[in-house]
């Protein structure tokens, strides 16, 4: 999947509920922290479930754990750093922006929030891009399922029928794609979007 349908609940459900392992990039972290590269974003912080407490880099436990819910009804954990911890903390420039308060971190529970770390981890090394590379060929077969076979509407009414559509539509791609293999005729470039040209050039 594309980074638009990968979230912590879809890698947990998929596996949990379909048996299904989902494949694509995560967003990354959003915090100036991550953005920044040099601060302390929620990766560097090490939750102790059992406990419901975390450690930041510098050692200091969490004093609150709070259970509560986002904007979209998803479970979330609040945790609060002490507040005299933090107001001495010699890292404090890379941990809050805060001029008086502590550092507060927000976490999924706990099989969503090492799913998404996990993934997060993984998505920079060339094994997870060699894995993901594959998206590309069938990204490919599908746009030209809907360029050449408008692949999208269903010509027939009922299943059988229209899964007789897709079986032809698909020996039709396989015969097209034979044709340009012995004709030896190159891949298509790929194609940019109009709105690239209002783009200034480098």
């Amino acid at each position: 999947m594309d980074t638009g349908y990968v979230d912590a609940e879809g890698l947990v459900g998929s596996q949990t509920d379909h048996g299904v392992r989902v494949i694509g990039p995560a967003l990354p972290d959003n915090s100036w922290q991550a953005r920044a590269g040099q601060g302390f974003d929620v990766a560097h912080f090490t939750v102790d479930w059992a406990q419901r407490q975390a450690t930041c880099p510098q050692g200091q436990t969490s004093v609150k754990w709070s259970v509560t819910h986002n904007t979209l009804g998803h479970e979330i954990i609040n945790l609060r750093f002490p507040k005299t911890a933090c107001r001495v903390c010699p890292s404090r420039a890379a941990c809050t922006s805060s001029a008086e308060g502590p550092r507060e971190i927000t976490v999924q529970p706990r099989a969503q929030h090492e799913a998404l770390q996990s993934l997060r981890r993984a998505q920079t090394t060339p094994a997870f891009k060699a894995t993901y590379r594959a998206r590309a060929g069938v990204e490919a077969t599908l746009e030209q399922g809907l360029r050449v076979s408008d692949l999208r509407h269903a010509r027939y009414i009922g299943l059988a029928k229209t899964h007789l559509q897709h079986v032809l539509t698909a020996t039709a791609l396989n015969v097209r794609r034979l044709g340009a293999w012995w004709d030896e005729r190159p891949f298509a470039a790929t194609r940019s979007a109009a709105f690239l040209a209002l783009a200034p050039a480098a």
